[in-house]
């Protein structure tokens, strides 16, 4: 077994410790912006983020975040980029949410028939830009952003124009309601037999075990078979793993189409666990935060599911902050500081490490 030294250990800690320091000093200044002391508007998130219902709505607010996070991570770790996630999830739900409304069948498979519907579209709309990109040469980073574009403006008017139930004195608009066999079960009840306490309004969406397991399977494929490390090294050198025989343009529109189809179900929290449909409440902004959650994850299965809660937990406690007299607001703060210091933490550590490598090597070599 490697024996870690104890500057590796420290190599391993500078770059979370750093992030966390300088995230906290730049949320204090937001905080002391207000007149207000950060102190105080800590122990008051802290205070009501850690109450059982605050905790459950984390979990369910992390959930999305980290099924789309995890459709990024696909592309990063192939070397691309796949910023039409908010499109691909948006063009998914609506599809899955209006069409999975049209039969009825047996619970698990009605239910397993709105995941299909809401990967293939998302998976469908990401070929676009893995066909640009293999065939033309177009940039996957400015495809899927006019790509997205696009399915934001499709999504609206497909919705009000055709997908829609009108419901007489009422203007908000949705598509007609899942039947019951296409809910996802809220996982309270299981939770509660298994000796937690009950949490009365509380809920945990179902689709939270649906996130654990693709995380799961990303950390295996990833990490464990030959297809994760064709892809790994597809993204590492694209012309070093041509010449070993792998199809780097296979592996691009594999990667994207995949990613297009994880992201397609990270928007069936809502629409299968909480108003089973798609209505003009849909959460926005979900494809956007979770390329945050990506990237402060380092695009590890572990680490984007400790990205996603601390997302969620901020987004959660951060409401409290308005009993204080403090813009909820802020923790957009909280969010951004935290991704900009970890990046540039990483970032420098990074480069420390290849110093320290430069000069282990320079030694061998004089020796």
């Amino acid at each position: 077994m490697k024996r870690l030294s104890p500057q590796k250990i420290a190599l391993a800690l500078a770059a979370p410790v750093a992030a966390a320091v300088v995230s906290i000093l730049v949320s204090s200044i937001a905080v002391l912006a207000s007149n207000k002391s950060p102190v105080l508007a800590y122990k008051t998130m802290w205070e009501f983020g850690t109450q059982g219902g605050s905790l459950m709505e984390a979990f369910n607010q992390a959930t999305p975040y980290y099924i789309a996070a995890i459709a990024i991570a696909v592309t990063f770790r192939a070397g691309l980029f796949n910023i039409g996630v908010e499109g691909q999830l948006r063009l998914g739900a609506l599809f899955s949410a209006y069409i999975g409304a049209m039969f009825t069948l047996p619970p698990v498979l009605h239910v397993l028939a709105v995941f299909i519907v809401a990967m293939t579209i998302g998976g469908l709309w990401a070929s676009i830009a893995a066909y640009l990109k293999v065939k033309r040469g177009v940039n996957e980073v400015i495809s899927t952003i006019m790509l997205n574009s696009l399915a934001v403006g499709m999504t609206s008017f497909l919705f009000s124009k055709y997908f829609a139930v009108i419901t007489e004195g009422s203007n908000n608009l949705s598509t007609k309601e899942l039947p019951e066999t296409a809910w996802f079960p809220d996982l309270v009840p299981l939770l509660t037999k298994l000796g937690m306490p009950e949490v009365q309004g509380g809920s945990v969406n179902g689709m939270l075990l649906i996130a654990i397991a693709l995380g799961f399977i990303f950390w295996f494929v990833v990490n464990r078979t030959r297809f994760g490390f064709e892809l790994r090294a597809s993204g590492a050198n694209p012309i070093a793993a041509r010449v070993s025989g792998v199809n780097s343009k296979k592996m691009t529109v594999v990667a994207l189409v995949i990613s297009g189809a994880i992201a397609g179900l990270s928007g069936l929290p809502a629409v299968l666990g909480e108003t089973h449909a798609y209505n003009m409440g849909f959460r926005s902004g979900i494809g956007f935060s979770a390329i945050a959650v990506a990237l402060l994850g380092r695009n590890s299965a572990g680490g984007m599911a400790f990205s996603a809660l601390l997302f969620g937990f901020l987004e959660v406690s951060s409401r409290s902050l308005e009993l204080i007299d403090i813009a909820p607001e802020t923790y957009v703060i909280m969010q951004g500081s935290i991704l900009l210091s970890s990046v540039i933490a990483y970032e420098v550590v990074r480069r420390f490490k290849l110093t320290l490598q430069s000069k282990e090597l320079a030694k061998v070599v004089s020796a």
